[in-house]
């Protein structure tokens, strides 16, 4: 029995084999997120039965009910489903592309260089420009982190325990400016950046936060999906996949494009939250194997599922305090990371 299903359409030349194990789990982890949706906007202090959760997402639940649910968690909740989504994905193509498990926006030093990019516009744009235009500072920034990563790891080549080392100094080095920057503005400022650079999504709104990342969101993930065929060739190293007719260099680098822009959108919105980019590709690589097509939707869920988990008990374990959502991913992932760092290292 075939474990793929083929989908073609003539009308519009597309052609498409889907994994059906690969199906089911996404499937699986579909439901699972719509379930944590729903508990997520019932749990908080005031708790709100999953029936009322329900009616108030149709527009049918008691106004202080449809109020709490639409203005304050419903917007929170999106924004960690898309910001997990995008940091988990942005993970799965640098460890594609490199060729390393332990690549990940975060330990690449991409993650700092965004949230840089987005304290900087804080700082001199915040007043004065509107913040729609915040991922593009993020972006910025983590691309000339990435440009600095890559000058100083290039020897005859990238090494990916060099990569990885050199991330690590360039993303301490990075935030240790944003610190300085942070100290010496006014408090106001200081404050909001402060738990920025923690990794928070408390305060998330419709017109201010959704309608700013859902763009990025729903042009770049499709985008990378295209784009499987050409990770998969580029995880097989330079010399078979070039002897196959790709284009090395130039795959990378869109690659690398794609990576830096979903993680430099998420860190604009959601702050440096760590460590998702680094744990979900893995988890979905045990779920469904290597091939990229495969991990690419099963990690986006895993990121959602993480991340909208995570805020959930960092807003609900210590009522009434709103602890940040990055201080549980940094719990959890750090020790993660230690536990792949001994087992690669017989690899470098």
């Amino acid at each position: 029995m075939s474990k793929l299903k083929t989908i073609r359409s003539g009308r519009f030349g597309v052609s498409l084999l889907l994994d059906k194990r690969t199906v089911r789990i996404s499937t699986l982890l579909f439901v699972l997120c719509a379930g944590l949706i729903v508990i997520s906007t019932a749990l908080g202090s005031r708790y709100i039965a999953p029936v009322s959760v329900v009616k108030a997402l149709v527009g049918m639940a008691d106004p202080a009910d449809q109020l709490i649910v639409e203005k304050l968690r419903l917007p929170r909740i999106i924004i960690g489903l898309l910001v997990g989504a995008s940091l988990a994905v942005s993970g799965a193509i640098l460890q594609g592309i490199i060729r390393n498990p332990l690549a990940s926006p975060d330990v690449a030093g991409i993650t700092e260089g965004a949230s840089f990019g987005a304290v900087l516009f804080i700082f001199v744009f915040m007043d004065t420009v509107s913040i729609h235009w915040m991922p593009i500072a993020a972006i910025l920034g983590a691309f000339a982190v990435t440009a600095l990563l890559y000058l100083l790891a290039w020897k005859k080549g990238v090494s990916p325990l060099r990569l990885v080392l050199i991330g690590i100094g360039i993303s301490a080095a990075v935030k240790s400016i944003s610190y300085m920057l942070i100290i010496s503005g006014p408090l106001q400022l200081a404050e909001r950046s402060l738990t920025f650079m923690t990794g928070s999504i408390y305060g998330a709104s419709w017109d201010k936060d959704v309608i700013t990342l859902l763009p990025w969101v729903a042009v770049l993930l499709p985008i990378a999906w295209l784009q499987a065929r050409k990770v998969n060739i580029q995880m097989l190293g330079d010399d078979v996949a070039g002897s196959a007719g790709a284009r090395v260099q130039k795959g990378r680098l869109l690659l690398l494009m794609l990576s830096v822009s979903l993680a430099g959108s998420a860190v604009a919105i959601g702050g440096a939250i760590s460590f998702i980019g680094l744990m979900a590709p893995h988890m979905a690589r045990k779920l469904t194997g290597p091939s990229f097509g495969n991990v690419l939707p099963v990690s986006a869920l895993l990121g959602a599922i993480i991340l909208v988990g995570a805020d959930l008990i960092a807003r609900t374990a210590f009522l009434p305090r709103d602890v940040p959502a990055g201080v549980f991913t940094a719990a959890i992932g750090a020790p993660f990371f230690m536990f792949l760092l001994y087992r690669s290292r017989d690899r470098f």
